[in-house]
């Protein structure tokens, strides 16, 4: 802006100053015009969400994530808007928005002066009496000129569909299911903050015809889907889920990060292949599977068919919601609308939830004379290796740690470090502390000081310890479980099996670990892993 337009911006009624960093929630008013300060980029602020963000969002970073702040700030008009269960990160701008589960409170910016005559004309509003509320009308204006998009942006998913190609289709139920696709795609509306769309045909092997980011605008991708050719061939569904699952859906194919991944399967007929192998690893790598039923076998031809239950097993979760069953090609105009609402509803897409994204982990760490410094420096490395395996997020998975002697000390909080490379670099420097072995006070303590929120199936203590605790584990342990926190126990050296068994949850030979060396503690990083997914995915 000129001065003299700086000016006139600075003089408009109402205008409210703030910093990169103020926060939605730090404004009182439900409605408010706000001045944002130059530069705001280069101070890298937190934003979460897209279009809608989450209250604790940076107001001027979300501004610039929105594209209606430049990097010479400037006015921009925030409305509060009521919580949301979930809120889909994207990238925009040189600001990558963060995803976030559910806030209790929103907000929505509109762009309030587009251009400098436009800027004249709502320093000229000033002249209005108050109660008119300058630049209301062109505020409304502007904000509606900006909404009005082909992109539906309250479904950010990242969807492959897998079309049926076999010859079990044949040619002409192959063109009438490319016409129900299109339609589908366009019901969509993919847009690049909208949902990403790629297509894989099922045949004798798996042919992926264009990836999520190859078409963002609705005409190439229609076009694209109208182009697509028959292949004929066997119905190797498993083999065209298990492509998708493996590679398809990886970041260097345009997967984006935080947002939920669909995966919808349109079969005519049955598959020639076993699918529940390949379904259940898209579920573990938190892919939401939906089948699209066409034609089933009548009952004649069910002898021919490898697996009758081929539909509960494939999809994310056998409750209905996840399989769709259409009669037949020739009538499938009024089953677009309900399946679109299907893979855009983001409550109900049970299978975006992972361990690896979810779970809140507190390492409660023996610092005994009987350690030594060398092992105890192992005993870090083996915590970073299972750290390292998780996506530890502000909204993604949590780490935390208490070192025990006979005395306690949180060394960091599970909400203390937003990223994995600070928390893992904050697990290395713990220092180490020398003394005796209290255990169960440490269970306690850690109890209370880690976990201080419910979140049961969500919760896990692994303890680490070399020998025989001064005082009683059980009660503490078992009180800990009562709150729903899953113990591994893990024992190094003299460490009484007994104890390792009264603090482990059931069942206690999955739960108790035990190694006489401490070099050999690397070798539990990966069962480790696995048995707090196994947990998470039983309780959730």
């Amino acid at each position: 802006f000129s001065p003299e337009e700086a000016t006139m911006i600075c003089f408009l009624p109402g205008l409210y100053p703030v910093s990169c960093e103020t926060r939605g929630s730090d404004l009182k008013q439900d409605e408010v015009l706000v001045l944002c300060p130059p530069d705001c980029l280069q101070v890298r602020p937190s934003v979460f969400g897209s279009d809608v963000y989450a209250a604790i969002s940076s107001i001027c970073g979300a501004a610039v994530h929105r594209g209606i702040l430049g990097p010479s700030g400037g006015p921009v008009r925030l409305q509060k808007q009521q919580g949301r269960r979930s809120y889909v990160s994207s990238y925009a701008n040189g600001i990558h928005s963060q995803a976030l589960h559910q806030w209790t409170a929103s907000f929505h910016l509109s762009k309030t002066v587009d251009a400098p005559l436009e800027l004249t004309n709502s320093a000229r509003a000033t002249a209005q009496p108050a109660a008119t509320r300058p630049g209301k009308e062109h505020s409304t204006h502007t904000t509606n000129k900006l909404t009005t998009t082909h992109t539906n942006t309250d479904c950010q998913m990242d969807i492959a569909i897998i079309m049926d190609s076999s010859s079990n289709i044949g040619q002409r139920r192959f063109n009438l299911q490319k016409n129900f696709v299109t339609k589908l795609a366009a019901m969509l509306r993919v847009g690049p903050t909208g949902p990403h769309l790629g297509l894989i045909q099922t045949s004798d092997s798996p042919r992926t015809e264009f990836l999520l980011t190859n078409f963002t605008k609705p005409k190439e991708l229609l076009f694209a889907i109208k182009e697509l050719k028959y292949l004929g061939g066997d119905t190797n569904t498993g083999k065209a889920i298990m492509h998708a699952a493996e590679v398809f859906f990886t970041p260097g194919n345009g997967v984006r990060r935080g947002h939920p991944r669909v995966m919808m399967v349109l079969i005519d007929g049955w598959p020639s292949d076993d699918v529940e192998r390949a379904a259940m690893l898209a579920r573990e790598s938190g892919i939401n599977v939906f089948m699209v039923s066409v034609s089933k076998p009548a009952a004649e031809e069910l002898s021919m068919v490898q697996d009758k239950d081929f539909l509960k097993k494939a999809v994310c979760k056998d409750n209905g919601f996840f399989s769709y069953s259409i009669p037949s090609w020739f009538s499938n105009n009024k089953h677009v609308r309900p399946l679109a609402q299907r893979l855009c509803s983001l409550d109900d897409l049970l299978c975006s939830k992972t361990c690896y994204n979810s779970v809140n982990i507190g390492f409660l760490i023996d610092g005994s004379s009987s350690v030594g410094w060398q092992n105890f420096q192992l005993v870090l490395d083996f915590l970073a290796g299972i750290a390292q395996s998780f996506d530890i997020s502000d909204v993604g998975a949590h780490i935390g740690a208490v070192q025990f002697t006979y005395e306690q000390r949180v060394e960091f909080g599970l909400l203390d470090h937003s990223n994995k490379e600070d928390a893992v670099r904050a697990l290395r420097r713990i220092s180490y502390m020398n003394g005796g072995t209290a255990t169960g006070s440490a269970i306690s303590y850690a109890t209370q000081n880690l976990f201080r929120q419910a979140a049961r199936g969500r919760n896990y203590l692994i303890v680490i310890t070399d020998g025989q605790s001064y005082d009683d584990v059980q009660g503490p342990a078992m009180a800990a479980q009562r709150q729903g926190i899953t113990i591994f126990s893990v024992g190094v050296a003299w460490a009484p099996m007994k104890e390792l068994l009264d603090m482990a949850s059931e069942p206690k030979d999955k739960h108790t670990f035990f190694t006489r060396e401490f070099v050999n503690l690397s070798e539990f990083i990966q069962p480790l892993v696995r048995g707090i997914c196994q947990a998470f995915t039983e309780n959730n």
